[in-house]
């Protein structure tokens, strides 16, 4: 190149076809200035248009041309430029004015060659390589993704057309149907090329496509000015890309990431204020005095579960990715990373995440426990009731029997139930008989404590009568001997006998509350032992009754008037068949309802079996996927595409395992609705199974989502597949943990390893905290795999500002100081245009024409010193 650029009076007879080109070529920045030439060779020989072709292609001034029509016009005009050719450092060797304005065609040909090397070619480069190679770098780079293209030079590489597609499609893929071309047909290929960017990209037709089929070797250097006018046509929206996210193409949504992301009315914040308003609720344990109302509550947190918290977990899950995608192309531009304000980054909803769950994992224990609690309080409370109806009705009329001089009895045992049996001289406890209130917390509990001490205060008035009643019969215990001999027999049998059957009415009256088989059968066990014993008690029964006939009998035998009932005892033969006749009406009562039990706690055992069969199978489920997922994502086994098409496989294998989990939930719901506490049957809860199952879904979409950050970023900075592979085998091997980050020590060991001075020095640490600055801007304490690629390919390239964007929309508005809708519509794509003109204010400058928007505040603003 730098021969053919100094000695251009050298170069062959084929140059002559260059003419059309190069003719295209200046037209395509004359018409900018309104005009154009017709032929090289002549229309440049006055210098006119020269200068002015300089000007535009330079966006400089030239010195004022002189207009007359003399030779000595035309060569002042010539020197003119060509003093401003050899001023941007060219040296021009053997081109005078005077080959010009003599419409020399070799060296006006060679001239227009050097100002398009310089001007069009030479400030190309790519990886500090000359214009020629940076030139044909860029293109292999854009091209890379295409199949049978395989661009090594400027000639033959370009000959099947798909070459110029292919860039054209990169960049425009709408413009393109790429996969309908043929590479045997490479007229068609090139026809379609050259007038797709003529029609859409504003380039010329410089070529003909039957000249470069027809040649064994088209001209390099009329493809080289071609494909030039590509680069360019794309640089003006590369530049503000550039400045936006580097290589990478921000889109107007992560547009609107860069600018709203944390803001009060954005997503993040609304989270957040949902998890704020959420933690106190689950915080307060506030007990209520029903069930009724507790179950409400509970209801409430199933609501919760159920319908409130599954959207917040796929809100907060996006979030996160959405963070993690605008750092990576922060990242990708060579830019600092995002930091929210203060009280909105990620942390902070991780943070407040941790903290909900915390509040919610002890919420439906505590609920479920006062439920039990009061459900407790309640059977206590009526089986207190019941207790003090059988005992106020046995001591209803007593008093009086004691008070007659003549009638002779005594008190029974103290009835069972209302607390420890004591003699009638001594007064019970009121406390004994009911719940201790410091433990149990019962709403009505002064109603309890006022009818335990009436009862209380009734026993001590019986048992003043009875010591009274004592003293009397002692006088009268000689009398009629032989009838009372039986009736103190009968007394003797028939008290005891009255005490089982009032115990066994009350044993088959009583309240029981049970919650597994076991229990049950327990209990009714112990009723088939009673109901054993019916038949002796019945023989008993009728010995009692026997002991009072034999009495009447010699009493009518003797003539003896027995003065009404037994003296020694209130229990009439009446008494006893009326007692016994409950009882047998009790038992099969009593045998119902045990069967009732039995038949819930075998319906509750079904429940736990159930629930334990899906529960055992969801579990170790959710396990397994979580490991497999955690493997995928450390191991090297094929392409990142893969690894991406693997986890997207496992991302739906997940979501249709999603009617599982619904099924549990049904399940759990029968169970609570039981009342069911425990379950022996596995070791999973529907707490465990929720919290994993939430887990999964954030974790297979996280590392989703950082699989594509690894693409994106493997894409913009070249990386190869084998390079992605030492990445990957460098970062595993210090991981030892598996966890998918390195800890700071970590990471210092195998940036030794790497040859990086990070030794315990003092320049060391420097060192290390520079580079954990990098790697780990939010100061989380850990490096992952995105950020070790991003450091390990990072490009030694500053990083863009608010000033080299407005320089790069100033190059889009023709150095003006504002910008209009048309020429962003003419140089960005479609999407990206539209959203600065929305976005854009209006211009207000002295100098400000109709539609002017104002690229100034714009940039600023999205470099966050303005407000957009």
């Amino acid at each position: 190149a730098e021969e053919e650029h100094a000695r251009p009076w050298e170069l062959p007879a084929a140059w002559q076809e260059l003419g059309s080109t190069f003719t295209a070529w200046c037209n395509s920045h004359l018409r900018k200035a309104g005009t154009q030439i017709e032929n090289i060779d002549e229309d440049f020989r006055d210098g006119l248009k020269l200068m002015l072709l300089l000007e535009v292609i330079s966006g400089e001034r030239l010195p004022k041309p002189e207009r007359g029509k003399m030779r000595v016009h035309k060569i002042n005009n010539v020197n003119k430029a060509l003093d401003f050719i050899a001023s941007k450092g060219v040296k021009l060797v053997s081109i005078g004015a005077e080959e010009i304005v003599d419409g020399n065609a070799k060296m006006t040909l060679g001239m227009i060659w050097t100002i398009i090397l310089r001007f069009a070619i030479q400030d190309i480069s790519v990886e500090e390589t000359s214009a020629k190679e940076g030139l044909l770098l860029w293109c292999q780079r854009k091209t890379a993704p295409y199949k049978n293209v395989n661009v090594q030079n400027f000639h033959i590489s370009w000959k099947d057309g798909l070459a110029f597609n292919a860039l054209i499609h990169r960049h425009r893929p709408e413009l393109i149907e790429y996969d309908k071309l043929r590479k045997d047909d490479p007229v068609t290929n090139l026809n379609n090329a050259f007038e797709v960017a003529e029609k859409y990209l504003d380039i010329p037709k410089m070529l003909d496509a039957e000249d470069i089929v027809g040649t064994l070797r088209p001209d390099e250097k009329a493809i080289m000015t071609y494909v030039s006018c590509f680069y360019h046509a794309f640089s003006g929206a590369q530049k503000v890309s550039l400045a936006w996210g580097g290589g990478c193409l921000l889109t107007p949504h992560l547009l609107r990431l860069l600018h709203g992301f944390g803001t009060r009315g954005g997503g993040l914040g609304s989270l957040l204020e949902w998890i704020r308003r959420t933690i106190p609720w689950l915080e307060d344990r506030s007990p209520q005095k029903t069930i009724q109302e507790m179950q409400q509550k509970l209801e409430d947190f199933r609501d919760y579960r159920r319908v409130h918290k599954p959207p917040k977990v796929q809100e907060k899950c996006q979030l996160e990715i959405n963070f993690n995608t605008l750092q990576t192309k922060l990242r990708l531009s060579n830019r600092p990373a995002f930091m929210p304000s203060e009280g909105r980054m990620v942390s902070d909803i991780n943070n407040g995440w941790q903290h909900l769950e915390q509040a919610e994992k002890g919420y439906e224990e505590w609920l479920l426990n006062e439920i039990r609690r009061l459900e407790r309080l309640d059977h206590l409370a009526e089986k207190f009731r019941q207790k003090a109806s059988i005992h106020e009705a046995w001591t209803e009329g007593r008093s009086r029997p004691l008070l007659e001089v003549g009638a002779v009895g005594g008190c029974p045992a103290r009835p069972r139930g209302v607390g420890m049996a004591v003699s009638v001289s001594s007064r019970p406890d009121p406390a004994a008989s009911s719940p201790p209130q410091s433990e149990l917390d019962y709403y009505d509990s002064p109603s309890v404590n006022a009818r335990c001490q009436k009862i209380c205060d009734q026993w001590d008035v019986l048992g003043s009568l009875t010591h009274s009643r004592r003293e009397a019969l002692e006088k009268t215990e000689k009398q009629l001997e032989t009838i009372d001999e039986l009736h103190l027999e009968y007394a003797k049998r028939a008290a005891p006998f009255n005490n089982w059957m009032e115990s066994a009415m009350e044993d088959l009256q009583d309240m029981f509350i049970v919650h597994t088989i076991e229990e049950i059968e327990g209990l009714i066990a112990a009723h088939d032992q009673f109901k054993s014993t019916l038949p002796d008690a019945d023989k008993e029964r009728e010995a009692i009754l026997g002991i009072q006939r034999e009495a009447q009998r010699i009493a009518d035998f003797n003539s003896i008037k027995l003065g009404g009932n037994n003296p020694y005892t209130s229990v009439t033969p009446q008494i006893i068949n009326s007692k016994w006749e409950r009882v047998q009406q009790l038992v099969p009562k009593r045998d119902h309802a045990l069967l009732d039990e039995q038949s819930k706690q075998q319906s509750n055992e079904h429940l736990r079996r159930q629930f334990a069969s899906q529960a055992n199978i969801v579990g170790p489920w959710i396990q397994t996927k979580m490991e497999e997922i955690g493997r995928i994502s450390i191991e090297m086994n094929g392409t990142l595409e893969d690894q991406l098409n693997h986890l997207k496989q496992y991302e739906q294998s997940i979501v249709d395992y999603k009617p599982n989990i619904d099924l549990l939930e049904q399940q759990h719901q029968l169970i609570q609705e039981a009342l069911i506490f425990d379950n022996k049957h596995t070791n999973y809860t529907m707490e465990h199974i929720r919290v994993g199952w939430e887990q999964l879904l954030t974790t297979i979409a996280r590392t989703i989502n950082e699989v594509e950050n690894q693409i994106l970023t493997r894409d913009a900075k070249g990386i190869s597949q084998e390079q992605m592979q030492e990445f990957r085998a460098s970062f595993n091997h210090f991981d030892k943990d598996h966890g998918g980050a390195l800890g700071p020590e970590e990471f210092k060991a195998c940036l030794i390893s790497l040859g990086y001075d990070v030794e315990n020095d003092r320049q060391g640490d420097a060192e290390f905290n520079r580079i954990m600055s990098l790697v780990d801007p939010n100061g989380s304490g850990i490096v992952t795999f995105q950020a070790f690629i991003d450091f390990m390919s990072r490009e030694t390239t500053d990083t863009d500002t608010a000033d080299q964007v407005i320089a790069s929309f100033k190059v889009l508005a023709g150095d003006k100081n504002y910008i209009t809708a048309e020429e962003l519509r003419r140089e960005l794509p479609p999407e990206q245009a539209e959203y600065c003109i929305a976005r854009m204010a209006p211009y207000r400058g002295p100098d400000a024409a109709p539609g002017a928007l104002d690229y100034k505040s714009f940039s600023t603003a999205l470099y966050g010193e303005s407000d957009l």
